[in-house]
């Protein structure tokens, strides 16, 4: 077999991150295995056209659960990056932590180690803020983040019709408050997208101790004993690691690797007819991801972004694009948006993603017409779904069960984040624009049932699948990796994405994830992080 020292498997946010900081020792002999190809799609790295990528599904895996109960009857569709880069390469580079006492509460769920003023330091470490420094951002590390080049009117009109509905403006959602409204700053760097290929794997790809392997799947670890000793390729091939295997393949596909490793549920393995390494019932439960509901109005003029990406319009917008790379085309598109404490618990419960067009869904073609999009999104969802293999054939599909909305708090959230977004629709700063809502229907909201009912039929996923092999205490029997990341009786094998999420962030997950592979490779080489 041929061997390395450490193998990465995935190539995505978390993988590049490790890829990066592994090989910096010259010593070490680095594998990072990606499912997907290379990152060569010039829309890729166009901040505007991340949606021509996902009309195009070539870089997307589509992960699509069983008919879902609280959907009524609909699947929860979970596309999710299959290219270098991962979500970072197809994702709309918002750039967001989270709130802090989101990583407190791990802390005190057993996660020892990572309170916010632990994970602090790292984001800083890892960031290089083009506007923003000081005591919560850094300006030395390779993740470029910065402010929107583009700001479309109707991406403005929104933050000021929020203000005027009572939310404060907000220039920093990863500062001292999240609460507010206002432009996200992006994960991009003189109008292009700056991905975690970008930030760390092409610094790594230069160094001859990496090695890359695209369009290759791996189907299972493999163990001497309770080591873990190199992967199995779906094509029989075998690949030993004299050290470490770190898995990074994502919250839908990590947990199925784990299960078809012998490392799950023993009852459901044995059925199987799967050899039981370790008995770790929580692999591929705990499933978490955020949902959001559409509020959308048609405009009075044709003033959204539809139609600018054909004929004459794009022709212009592309040439603009290259002399300055400014316009739209360096828009992230989901340029302003914000978080609002609807419950009153003091922590904002709802973050608003804000599109200046109608847009649909991969169930549902969008309202035509000009218009604008607000998606009230539930941050902390009290629902949980799973993950389980259903056979040891490892080209055989998951049953992936969301459970989406199963739990009624999250549907309660979800009301107040709808009522909230009509409030800002019909304030006097859109109202002069808008000349109709279009989704939902007027007159929904003040019948309980039917707004319910049209939560249940619109609600979908804002790609942020987490928690499926869960950080926590070795005594915790649902939890799957410990605090330093290494699997639950297991030497060798650590999980290093957003499956290790106890509880998902408030708010976008791309950062997280990046923060958590610092951590792993920190943790790997006995080196500590200062911002």
């Amino acid at each position: 077999m041929t061997s390395y020292d450490y193998i990465i498997v995935g190539g995505g946010s978390s993988g590049c991150v490790l890829a990066n900081r592994l090989t910096e020792n010259p010593a070490h002999k680095v594998l990072l295995i990606e499912s997907g190809r290379r990152d060569a799609d010039p829309y890729i790295h166009i901040p505007a056209t991340f949606f021509k990528v996902l009309e195009k599904g070539i870089d997307v895996h589509g992960y699509v659960s069983e008919a879902e109960e609280g959907l009524n009857g609909r699947p929860q569709i979970v596309p999710q990056g299959n290219v270098i880069g991962g979500g970072s390469s197809i994702n709309a580079m918002i750039y967001i932590r989270g709130h802090r006492n989101d990583y407190d509460t791990w802390s005190q769920m057993g996660c020892q180690g990572w309170s916010y003023e632990d994970v602090l330091p790292v984001f800083r470490s890892l960031e290089n803020n083009s506007n923003l420094n000081g005591k919560y951002h850094g300006r030395s590390g390779a993740l470029h983040v910065s402010n929107a080049r583009h700001r479309h009117p109707l991406s403005q009109a929104f933050v000021n019709a929020a203000v005027e509905a009572g939310l404060p403006a907000n220039e920093d959602f990863n500062g001292e408050n999240q609460e507010g409204v206002g432009f996200y700053q992006s994960t991009t760097y003189n109008g292009r997208r700056w991905s975690s290929a970008q930030a760390f794997l092409r610094e790594a790809e230069k160094r001859p101790n990496l090695t890359i392997m695209t369009e290759t799947k791996v189907a299972r670890v493999l163990f001497d004993g309770r080591r873990a000793s190199g992967v199995e390729l779906f094509d029989g091939t075998r690949i030993s690691a004299a050290k470490e295997i770190v898995l990074t393949a994502g919250a839908l596909a990590t947990p199925k690797i784990l299960q078809l490793s012998g490392i799950g549920d023993a009852a459901h393995l044995n059925e199987l007819g799967i050899p039981v390494v370790a008995d770790l019932p929580g692999v591929g439960a705990n499933f978490q991801d955020h949902l959001e509901v559409p509020v959308q109005g048609e405009t009075r003029d044709p003033i959204s972004i539809l139609g600018e990406d054909k004929g004459i319009k794009a022709a212009l917008h592309m040439a603009r694009y290259m002399l300055t790379r400014g316009g739209l085309l360096a828009s992230n598109v989901v340029e302003s948006g914000g978080f609002v404490d609807t419950a009153g618990t003091g922590q904002p419960d709802i973050q608003f993603h804000v599109l200046p067009v109608l847009v649909g869904f991969a169930d549902r073609e969008p309202e035509p017409g000009h218009g604008l999009s607000i998606g009230p999104c539930f941050l902390r969802p009290r629902s949980r779904g799973s993950i389980r293999v259903k056979s040891a054939d490892p080209k055989e599909s998951a049953i992936f069960n969301a459970n989406a909305l199963s739990d009624p708090a999250d549907i309660e959230t979800l009301v107040r984040g709808v009522e909230a977004a009509i409030r800002i629709l019909e304030a006097p700063a859109l109202a002069r624009l808008v000349k109709r809502r279009v989704m939902p229907k007027p007159g929904i909201e003040k019948d309980p049932q039917a707004l319910r009912d049209y939560i249940r039929s619109t609600a979908k996923t804002v790609f942020h699948p987490s928690g499926t092999a869960k950080m926590g205490r070795a005594d915790d029997r649902m939890s799957v990796v410990g605090p330093d990341l290494k699997v639950h009786g297991i030497e060798g094998l650590r999980v290093s994405d957003a499956s290790v999420m106890p509880t998902l962030v408030s708010g976008n997950t791309n950062a997280p994830t990046m923060m958590i592979a610092a951590r792993a490779a920190a943790f790997m080489s006995g080196r500590q992080i200062s911002a």
